[in-house]
């Protein structure tokens, strides 16, 4: 859908990104729920069990959905599609729709609903909406709240992070939603601090055995995108070259090696394409903490650019892929690089 050389958010790229989603954040089907059923009377649709995240497939992917039309209206708003998003998040984000979301979570077989990628990209939606000279993050505060409030009765508990490719990842999770963390909530950030200091500051010397089939994340480099976030620059540069000691060689080679995508119509296969995206997201970050002079950067940046050009042009075509890659390309675009 793009030049493979395209390395930055352009108008044509914010457009085509908001055409994407404008498209499938309202279509119902088809679905796959995450819903448990305490009995008959739960047997629902997504739409009246989820008045604002029916679409996109999935519950999470409907979030992050909103995340790239909020995201796209701040940063490009005069592409020919911003009246349209604008009036999308306008019919979304009604407090009658909020507070039935904020019910659904009520439920007390509803305490694991989208743990933790779905908590994570809520609050970075809310972090996005609260750049908007609009009512949208007021009236979303109420839902912000209640996964605010899941992070930290679930993050004590924790011994363990989940060290996976996939949604249940505690690092990515925990880097996306460190943004509303670091605008909103300082309790919250220093949790997260304090939590993947536990988990993660020993770790050392990654072997990164990875992909997956179906990873749409690289547990070792979301772990280090997670930390640079919440270390201190001189910390997170100290902790990375024990972590990946040879990063400057370009090893492990696995990490520097685009994913083959052989099945873009299979909805786990597809993922593939987004762990390029979230590589590239990854590196990118990761360069950016590296000093000048120091021959790691241009060997992340370079790696950024090979993975990004490798599934940039393929973030719509099926709708496997197509009701949430444009996020992930978003993300390695830059706009996930900071809050706003």
């Amino acid at each position: 859908m793009s030049s493979p050389s395209a390395e930055r958010l352009t108008p044509e790229l914010a457009s085509a990104f908001a055409r994407i989603a404008l498209g499938h954040v309202a279509r119902e089907y088809p679905n796959k729920l995450d819903h448990v059923l305490d009995g008959p009377q739960d047997a629902q649709g997504p739409r009246a069990l989820h008045p604002i995240f029916f679409g996109s497939f999935d519950w999470h992917s409907c979030v992050h959905g909103y995340w790239l039309l909020a995201s796209v209206l701040r940063l490009h708003p005069d592409i020919p599609e911003a009246p349209a998003v604008r009036a999308q998040l306008d019919a979304a984000f009604t407090e009658a729709n909020v507070a039935a979301e904020v019910a659904y979570l009520a439920r007390p077989s509803a305490r694991g609903f989208e743990r933790p990628y779905g908590w994570g990209w809520l609050l970075k939606l809310q972090a996005e909406l609260l750049a908007h000279d609009a009512p949208w993050a007021g009236r979303m505060q109420p839902l912000a709240d209640a996964f605010v409030r899941r992070f930290k009765d679930f993050l004590p508990k924790a011994a363990y992070p989940i060290r996976t490719g996939v949604h249940s990842s505690t690092s990515f999770a925990i880097a996306i939603a460190s943004d509303y963390a670091r605008l909103r909530d300082p309790e919250l950030l220093a949790t997260f601090e304090a939590r993947v200091r536990g988990w993660h500051l020993a770790d050392r010397d990654a072997q990164a055995w990875e992909p997956s089939l179906d990873d749409f994340l690289s547990p070792t480099l979301v772990t280090a995108e997670c930390l640079r976030r919440l270390l201190p620059a001189h910390e997170f540069r100290a902790w990375l070259m024990a972590y990946l000691p040879r990063l400057a060689e370009g090893r492990p080679q696995s990490l520097f090696t685009p994913a083959t995508v052989t099945d873009r119509t299979d909805g786990k296969i597809a993922h593939l394409d987004g762990l390029n995206l979230s590589r590239a997201w990854c590196w990118r970050g990761i360069a950016g903490a590296l000093a000048a002079d120091d021959p790691a950067r241009a060997v992340a940046k370079d790696a950024a650019r090979l993975h990004l050009a490798a599934s940039l042009p393929h973030v719509a075509g099926d709708y496997m892929g197509e009701h949430w890659l444009a996020s992930f390309a978003l993300l390695a675009l830059g706009a996930g690089d900071a809050s706003p």
